[in-house]
């Protein structure tokens, strides 16, 4: 079960922006798998996508339209990545873009693609015709929810939140749904996520608003330290909330706007890792004091991406020479190891290099035997500081990705 979420959501709607979801039968399991998401006209929107070299054709696709012109629809399909699928997949993601082209009266390069699931296979392109018209005939702006089910992979509940501010006496609304359970080390925004505002707001502070959002939500999550060749997130500002434009950065709008935002997407991000694949903890990476922020997410990374740690995160074994040795050779130059410090929730483990004279085995354990972990690391030697956000590593993490296509 995700780790302090309890599936249950209840999202807004955003002016200007409707949802409607159908099914594909991509998956094996009979359920929604393909959602349209339709922007009213003017509408705008910023996307940062996977830096992984393969790339899938969705991918490639999405960021040829988004460089031509405003998107009016967004067609999201669950089961398969159609990755690693060469030109034949590039050709079945513009196919589905003219299809819902033709059913939107818009030009092909007005509708953006996005897939995820199995690499390697091609797209059931029969399908998509009826899936297409039956997700239009059900577009609805209270869709969220039915969507945040239907881009679902390996996830174990929907993600998605809401959240208001105010511009010049008008409340505003952002919602976001994301999908992600396993193959997370975004490196950029995460698996997929789709984040909507009512909010007028200028192309430039849209495309700034989400990098700084991302960087500090979506940037600072793993699972696996894998990054999917399918990553994507997207913002999307319909306009139609009746605010005045939000065009200076350095307003009280942009700044309430970008608030709300980072609010949602940290929350998305942390749903991820909440409901990771066998997640049975949600676990925070904290380093302090380090010389610059790049060595510290350097340092945190190192410790989430551990088999030995996490698996002892997982048995509640306060095995705490494991995070001692991650610290140690992660790389980071002139390190004094007489300088750290490393606790585990409020329990100092390791002081002035080793062991805390305090320490006990009995409060290592107790530390260990609850949800959520706090690894804090002080390195001594500066100011920066930085934070990533993990799960643990479990017997059903195997399980799930040994029997993914099976």
């Amino acid at each position: 079960m995700a780790v302090g979420l309890s599936g249950e959501i209840d999202p807004d709607p955003v002016a200007g922006v409707r949802l409607g979801s159908a099914p594909l039968g991509v998956r094996s399991d009979p359920r929604d798998d393909l959602t349209i998401i339709e922007l009213a006209a003017g509408s705008r929107a910023a996307a940062v996508f996977t830096r992984n070299a393969f790339c899938a054709a969705p991918v490639i696709v999405a960021r040829e339209h988004l460089g031509r012109q405003a998107p009016r629809y967004l067609l999201i399909n669950a089961g398969n990545a159609n990755a690693g699928t060469g030109s034949r997949g590039l050709a079945d993601a513009r196919s589905c873009c003219q299809a819902v082209a033709e059913r939107g009266a818009c030009s092909a390069d007005a509708v953006l693609p996005f897939s995820t699931g199995v690499i390697g296979e091609s797209m059931p392109m029969t399908r998509f015709p009826e899936a297409i018209d039956s997700a239009i005939g059900d577009l609805d702006e209270n869709g969220w929810a039915a969507a945040a089910r239907a881009i679902m992979t390996t996830d174990t509940v929907p993600k998605c939140i809401s959240r208001h501010f105010e511009v010049a006496g008008h409340t505003l609304t952002v919602t976001g749904i994301v999908k992600g359970s396993g193959m997370i080390r975004p490196d950029m925004a995460t698996m997929l996520a789709f984040v909507a505002t009512d909010a007028a707001v200028e192309q430039s502070l849209l495309e700034d608003c989400l990098v700084r959002a991302t960087q500090q939500s979506f940037n600072r999550i793993t699972v696996d330290g894998d990054t999917s060749t399918n990553d994507a997130c997207v913002l999307m500002a319909s306009g139609a909330g009746g605010a005045p434009s939000i065009d200076d950065p350095s307003s009280d709008g942009a700044r309430a706007l970008c608030g709300a935002v980072s609010e949602v997407c940290t929350w998305l991000a942390q749903s991820i890792v909440r409901d990771a694949e066998g997640a049975s903890k949600f676990i925070t990476i904290a380093v302090r004091e380090g010389r610059d922020e790049q060595e510290c997410l350097q340092l945190a990374y190192a410790v989430a991406h551990s088999p030995l740690v996490m698996t002892a995160m997982y048995a509640s074994d306060a095995n705490w020479g494991r995070i001692l040795a991650v610290v140690g050779r992660a790389g980071l130059e002139d390190l004094n190891i007489a300088a750290v410090r490393i606790h585990l929730g409020d329990v100092c483990i390791v002081a002035d290099g080793e062991r805390a004279a305090d320490y006990t085995e009995e409060r290592g354990q107790g530390a260990m035997a609850v949800d959520e972990i706090t690894v804090t690391i002080g390195l001594g030697r500066g100011a920066a500081e930085a934070a990533v956000w993990t799960s643990d590593l479990s017997h059903e993490y195997v399980t799930i990705n040994a029997e993914y296509r099976t």
